[in-house]
């Protein structure tokens, strides 16, 4: 049967979120701050990060136009890469400018997919996937950097529960893609993987691959749950888990309740 285009429409909450997060972005960047603020404990500047924001968001508008746009092989040294060149290539560090384009082309992509199907093919900087949750990538891509200016800045970042949960279905989709065989090599243990009162799912780790399933194990090895937003920020490497556990947001149980302490660091964040 063929699905009709109701049933294959991306989620109308998730396109709200787009904009609303490309808006929240701007409105950080529209209080004039000095682009040439650092962003904590990365090589960027405010101004420089809100440009890849920019260009990032054109990308993924193109894409979902159906554009090629070859952008890195999905690896970590080949994204930094593409950053990197992209960024030389694009001299504007304006805030009030970028601001203006981050929400421009966010609103271009909405519109793009709103006229295709959610299950859509195509290949992006993570390779493959569909337009469904392309559109959870963009949100996910958008919720970092933009926690970031918002560190930098000293505003109140714009990450909830509800955007944490439309970002999972690119997380677990780009989970086996982002595993670092050098920390996960040898490495033979199953884990539940919870958001605190949401989802959980299953991941197993076997000599450098990861596989994530929808259902969790019946006897993992160990289960560890974190508060939503400390979720996020962990899965984008912008949270210190050990202190994220003094703090009460992570609790781990299970057989092996000491694997939790390993499960962050097979992972390089995308």
């Amino acid at each position: 049967m063929t699905e009709s285009p109701v049933q294959a429409a991306l989620s109308p909450l998730l396109l709200g979120e787009v904009v609303a997060v490309a808006e929240d972005i701007a409105a950080v960047l529209r209080a004039r701050p000095d682009a040439d603020v650092p962003i904590p404990d990365a090589s960027w500047t405010v101004g420089e990060a809100a440009a890849h924001l920019m260009l990032a968001n054109e990308l993924m508008a193109d894409l979902a136009r159906g554009v090629d746009r070859p952008y890195g092989d999905g690896s970590p040294d080949s994204l930094a890469a593409a950053n990197t060149a992209s960024l030389a290539a694009c001299p504007e560090r304006d805030p009030l400018v970028l601001a203006e384009a981050v929400v421009e082309h966010a609103r271009g992509f909405v519109a793009a997919v709103s006229q295709r199907s959610a299950t859509d093919p195509v290949v992006t900087p993570m390779g493959p996937m569909d337009l469904g949750v392309l559109g959870s990538y963009l949100l996910v891509h958008m919720l970092g950097h933009g926690y970031d200016l918002a560190r930098a800045l000293g505003r109140p970042h714009m990450i909830d529960r509800q955007r944490v949960d439309l970002c999972l279905p690119f997380l677990l989709m780009a989970m086996p893609r982002v595993v670092d065989p050098r920390t996960a090599a040898g490495v033979r243990a199953s884990y539940t993987i919870g958001v605190r009162g949401g989802i959980r799912f299953g991941v197993r780790i076997h000599d450098g691959v990861a596989e994530v399933s929808a259902q969790p194990p019946q006897r993992p090895d160990c289960t560890i749950v974190s508060e939503p937003v400390t979720f996020l920020l962990l899965a984008l490497g912008r949270c210190n888990p050990w202190a994220a556990i003094a703090r009460g947001r992570i609790l781990a149980w299970g057989r092996k309740p000491w694997l939790a302490s390993g499960f962050p660091t097979y992972f390089t964040a995308p």
